[in-house]
Order: structure tokens, then sequence, then C-alpha cells
């Protein structure tokens, strides 16, 4: 089977979740996935993952992660590191690179809540 090198936007999965844009790139490859995101407000689901750490690079715009209840202001060039077994939930408007490692899988996923529009600092 010939390896696979490159993979575009044109064949991505392209989905909206909770407020956030998703392009997943390479999704059959089990060590790590590609995401590029864009948010205008906000990802309105606090969640955190049994088995993956997120990797945020904010490519341009500013915002704000709540990470286990901490407030982290974050703006273009930041890189946030985030280990497994932490709640997720931010506001901003961004556009980002995520890396998911080990990649991404929904049985490891954990909805903790739904956030409401007004928690959102930046509306």
């Amino acid at each position: 089977m010939k390896t696979k090198y490159k993979y575009t936007a044109k064949e991505a999965k392209k989905f909206n979740k909770y407020g956030i844009d998703l392009t997943v790139y390479g999704e059959n490859y089990p060590p790590v996935n590609v995401v590029h995101v864009h948010v205008e407000e906000g990802h309105y689901e606090e969640f955190y993952d049994e088995k993956s750490a997120f990797i945020y690079y904010i490519i341009k715009g500013k915002g704000m992660y709540v990470l286990n209840d901490e407030k982290i202001i974050v703006e273009a060039t930041n890189l946030l590191v985030i280990p497994a077994k932490t709640r997720i939930y931010y506001f901003g408007t961004m556009d980002m690179v995520l890396v998911v490692c080990p990649a991404f899988e929904e049985k490891n996923a954990r909805h903790v809540r739904l956030v409401d529009k007004k928690e959102n600092p930046y509306l």
C-alpha cells in the first residue's frame, strides 16, 4: 500500500460543533488528528477527554480558555497544551490549529455541560 503524505482541506471532514467550525485532516490516522478550528464566539460545550491531549496553536485572533475553571487569555502565536482529563471550553474569535494526540475517539470524550452564551465575556 502506498504511503499517504498529503492531506487537503477539500478531502477533510468538515462540521460545526457547539459553535466552532472544524476541518479534520487525516481522520483515519490513529496516532494524531490535525484540525483547523475557526471560532466566531465560543465553544459552548465544556468537555474533557480521558486519553488525548489537546494542543492549540492560535493562528489569529484572541480569546479566553477556561481549563478546570482557570481562565487563560490567549492571542495569535500562543501555544496552549492541555493534558488529558482537563475540562475545556473557550470564548473569542480565533483561527487555530489543533493537534489531538492520540487521535480523538468519541468513546473517550466526556460531556460536562452546555455553556450558556451569557458566560461569554466577549458578547
